[in-house]
């Protein structure tokens, strides 16, 4: 039984809700395993590891520095270093910044990666994907390009200052955990549902996607922001993530145009 075979197999059972999230995780798996897929790993994480470096390089220093003014005035953190050093422990501030630091600086190399991802990796996956599984989706999207540059730019600006301006918040414990869940899972759903199908939904099959499975395009999100949390996974994030959204993409799309035509 060929590859097309099962596509048209897959028809009949028209996954749907869970389901469909499901398979899009499963499908994602085996296509991360194909060898043109793991070569694609490299190039977003070399430019998020590069991006580490010179971010590192150029701003620790005086990043740091200005950390270190600034915590003058924090109150709370003054207090309970004041505490600690009393009693003869260490200084919490010793170990806040470089955590606060790396904390702002990280992240920016990990968006960077996504953005690669979403403009010069998805196409590659789309590619591998369609020709796999979806070979009776026709390409009707246009601009692709200047949209998915368009939106992984704005999302990108967007996570950046999202991150830093409720960095504050993570001095209250839930926060230090919800906040960056929330803020990669929102960088991931509204950077990859748009690349997923921007080159074969047309504009009105785009919107009427989004509208119709924004539940679950936030589940895949978040699912995958939970596991960006474990630093082994970063290697190969960026192009799971792309080729779980394609294939949830291409899969709803499919099935859309199939219910449009048996109307």
């Amino acid at each position: 039984m060929n590859e097309y075979q099962i596509v048209v197999h897959d028809d009949a059972k028209r996954p749907a809700g869970l389901a469909a999230v499901t398979l899009a995780f499963k499908r994602a798996l085996v296509s991360q395993l194909h060898p043109k897929m793991l070569m694609a790993v490299l190039l977003p994480f070399i430019i998020a590891l590069l991006g580490a470096i010179v971010l590192l390089s150029l701003f620790w220093t005086p990043l740091t520095e200005w950390l270190n003014t600034q915590s003058a005035d924090w109150g709370v953190v003054n207090t309970i270093d004041g505490w600690l050093l009393a009693i003869g422990l260490f200084s919490i501030k010793l170990y806040l910044i470089p955590l606060l630091a790396a904390g702002i600086l990280l992240p920016m190399s990990g968006i960077l990666g996504l953005i690669i991802a979403a403009v010069f990796i998805m196409p590659i996956v789309l590619g591998h994907v369609n020709k796999t599984h979806y070979p009776g989706v026709e390409r009707k999207g246009q601009n692709a390009t200047v949209v998915s540059a368009w939106n992984a730019a704005w999302v990108g600006g967007l996570f950046v200052v999202g991150w830093l301006v409720t960095m504050p918040l993570w001095l209250f414990p839930p926060f230090a955990v919800l906040l960056p869940i929330f803020w990669w899972a929102f960088a991931i759903t509204r950077m990859l549902r748009v690349d997923a199908v921007v080159e074969h939904a047309s504009t009105q099959e785009r919107r009427f996607l989004w509208q119709r499975h924004n539940r679950q395009w936030w589940l895949i999100g978040s699912c995958l922001a939970l596991i960006n949390l474990l630093p082994p996974a970063w290697l190969i994030m960026p192009v799971f993530s792309s080729l779980v959204f394609a294939h949830f993409g291409l899969e709803a799309l499919r099935q859309h145009r199939l219910s449009e035509t048996s109307q």
